[in-house]
């Protein structure tokens, strides 16, 4: 069974409803992928498990967290806040860039959603 899918077992088993399980979920699959890649265990499990240490929720939490360790030695603004989105800044840029296009895309012909008052 995934370390997700225990996770979530764990929150509907205490009462938590399914939605926020979902949330509680994430953040914590987040806080231990950052936490890994800081004490240099993130990369040790990615060559063991191959691609499944690599879905895009722990992916991304390693991409920022990987440079900002790497030049922190530089300071934290020249170097954590300047260096830590060197990887997953492209993603963030087109990601929300190809967002914004779709959804204006989708308002232009989808009018027929759209009511006046």
């Amino acid at each position: 069974m995934p370390f997700g899918q225990i996770i979530f077992e764990i929150c509907k088993t205490r009462g938590i409803d399914e939605t926020i399980s979902y949330t509680i979920v994430s953040i914590i699959l987040i806080f231990i992928s950052a936490f890994l890649t800081a004490l240099n265990l993130f990369n040790k499990i990615g060559k063991f498990a191959g691609a499944g240490s690599l879905i895009p929720i722990t992916g991304f939490a390693n991409s920022i967290v990987s440079p900002a360790m790497e030049y922190k030695s530089e300071g934290y603004v020249m170097g954590v806040g300047a260096k830590m989105f060197t990887v997953a800044g492209p993603v963030l840029v087109y990601g929300i860039s190809s967002s914004i296009i779709v959804g204006i895309i989708y308002l232009i012909f989808n009018t027929q959603s759209i009511t006046l008052i």
